[in-house]
């Protein structure tokens, strides 16, 4: 099983990650409030702005407060690195 850090020491499994996305657009935001509704909202930030959103394949939705951008890298790494072994 492949972890990815979202911040903090938070870790994800890469395996069970569908989408990486910004939080600013409206649908993603509806994303959000859906999740925290169904109680399916995990809040990684520590109390910082949101800069990444994860959403998984059990539905649930992951806050960071890293960029998507350097979540993506972080699974691409991870993959590099499984592939050289």
């Amino acid at each position: 099983m492949k972890l990815i850090n979202i911040g903090f020491g938070n870790m994800v499994s890469a395996n069970r990650l569908i989408a990486i996305v910004s939080p600013e657009s409206a649908p993603i935001k509806r994303i959000i409030h859906d999740a925290e509704d169904k109680g399916r909202l995990i809040n990684a930030t520590y109390g910082r702005r949101t800069r990444a959103v994860l959403v998984t394949d059990s539905d649930h939705v992951i806050l960071s407060s890293i960029q998507p951008e350097t979540v993506a890298n972080r699974l691409k790494d991870e993959d590099m690195e499984d592939d050289n072994e």
